[in-house]
């Protein structure tokens, strides 16, 4: 009996201590797999980069010749390529200015080696997703020890598992920068559809926290791409090593270098100077609507179809409804008439400006400081909605001017509406008129309105109110007669 206990204990003890070494040696290999993966992440070649090339229909070499060079390109070039290092960067432009594109070019002159990128979003739970995919990182979902504790590996909130995938990529970029001496990449693009909530900033504080850790260190440089200016506020709080660059439109020579290149490659075809001026005159130097314009055949057509599109989307979002509105609108309308007010300021400061249009850099549109914009408002939380709907733009220095010549165009057709000035000035006396009916209360006094009346008197007690109601004075009137008979 005692050799068969033996035995049965040697046994469990045997397969106890197998177990515990085949789990931990899992473990230990699965961190080293995880490890590994987001190494792989940051080699020679991104998944980005073959959407961008698959979305061109082409897939061109590291050295292709572009049909437009910015620049701020060299810049960006640098900060890639890990030769600028110690800032993270915050790029700040209007939608179509090119700032995706400029990064996309950059990482494919060195193939992706040591950058990765992916695109935010509002949900923070698929921002999380996102980030995985960027890194390779599967945030311990496949990790076999998970079915076997009382928590599940997505018990947890999004923000830990951000943190957890910035932890894993840390230590990667720590025996990367030993290797190869240069930082790693990331690049967080379209920042501003992050909500401007809790959530959202505390998303910010986050990988701003690492930013500026990786920044001093040198092992990882992040990059910012947004288009609103409530992004930057945001970063302003805390950044010490943050440098903004700001992404504008293209000078006058340059768009129309640009767009005679693209017509001579691909159309075969030379505009003459002043069809190309004309069209700038119209568009301006954004390399969106550049592009479209580019592209077909009638030209100064499309230029009145991108101011056209503009004008309408400017009208369906802020048009004001005048003295005959209905006071259930009063909140949607007190923002439309403070946005038709700023354009009208903007217009007006055009006819006051000594220039208004350079020869050498094309469209200076007018513009207020952020303050003189709020004030010209009336109100200080319009301006930057005004922002996320790009009807107007807030540059990186706080300067409030329409979001495009096509939109500054559209401001001008509306304001020169005949009647357009009384008509605001109806609609703001109107929503002042139902505000002064909100701000009144009216008290009714049901004795009053049944015929009686109220005597005060003051007496040595103090002050005595008597209510007399008509039946009362009408008996007395009748007892008073009798009496005189």
């Amino acid at each position: 009996m005692g050799e068969s206990a033996a035995t049965t204990l040697a046994s469990v003890l045997v397969l106890a201590l197998g177990f515990a070494g085949a789990g931990y040696a899992y473990h230990k290999f699965y961190k080293h797999l995880v490890l590994k993966k987001i190494r792989n992440a940051f080699e020679p070649g991104d998944p980005v980069l073959e959407l961008a090339a698959i979305g061109r229909g082409l897939t061109p070499p590291p050295d292709a010749e572009h049909w437009v060079m910015r620049d701020e390109q060299a810049h960006i070039d640098d900060v890639i390529a890990g030769k600028a290092r110690g800032h993270y960067l915050l790029m700040m432009g209007e939608k179509g200015s090119g700032k995706s594109s400029m990064i996309l070019d950059a990482m494919r002159k060195i193939d992706g080696d040591g950058c990765s990128m992916f695109e935010a979003h509002a949900d923070l739970e698929i921002f999380r997703i996102r980030l995985g995919k960027a890194l390779d990182y599967e945030f311990h979902e496949d990790y076999i020890g998970g079915y076997f504790s009382e928590k599940g590996p997505r018990e947890s909130t999004a923000l830990l598992d951000i943190e957890r995938a910035l932890n894993k990529l840390e230590k990667v970029a720590l025996k990367r920068r030993i290797e190869k001496g240069k930082p790693l990449v990331l690049v967080v693009n379209q920042v501003h559809l992050l909500r401007d909530d809790a959530d959202g900033k505390d998303l910010l504080e986050l990988l701003q926290q690492r930013a500026e850790q990786w920044a001093a260190s040198n092992i990882v440089t992040m990059i910012f791409n947004s288009d609103d200016y409530w992004v930057y506020e945001r970063f302003k709080l805390l950044a010490t090593r943050m440098e903004v660059l700001p992404i504008t439109d293209l000078s006058k020579p340059k768009a129309i270098a640009a767009l005679k290149s693209y017509r001579e490659r691909y159309f075969q075809q030379t505009p003459e100077l002043s069809m190309l001026e004309e069209i700038y005159d119209r568009v301006g130097g954004r390399l969106s609507f550049l592009n479209r314009v580019a592209r077909s055949k009638d030209m100064l057509e499309t230029c009145d179809q991108i101011k056209d599109i503009e004008k309408t989307w400017l009208l369906n979002q802020c048009w004001i409804l005048g003295e005959e509105m209905d006071d259930d609108v009063m909140d949607q309308q007190k923002w439309a008439s403070a946005s038709m007010a700023l354009a009208q300021a903007l217009v007006d400061k055009e006819k006051e400006m000594d220039k208004t249009y350079c020869q050498e850099q094309g469209h200076v549109l007018p513009s207020f400081q952020m303050h003189e914009a709020q004030q010209v408002m009336t109100r200080s939380d319009f301006v930057r909605e005004l922002d996320r709907l790009n009807l107007f733009t807030i540059t990186s220095t706080a300067q409030v001017r329409a979001s495009s010549v096509p939109m500054h165009r559209a401001f001008r057709e509306i304001c020169s509406e005949p009647g357009f000035r009384e008509f605001l000035e109806e609609t703001m006396e109107r929503i002042a008129a139902i505000e002064s009916l909100g701000r009144t209360r009216e008290l009714v006094a049901k004795d009053l309105v049944l015929g009686g009346k109220y005597e005060i008197a003051r007496t040595f007690e103090g002050i005595e109110v008597t209510l007399r109601q008509k039946e009362a004075e009408e008996e007395e009137e009748a007892n008073d007669g009798k009496d005189d008979d």
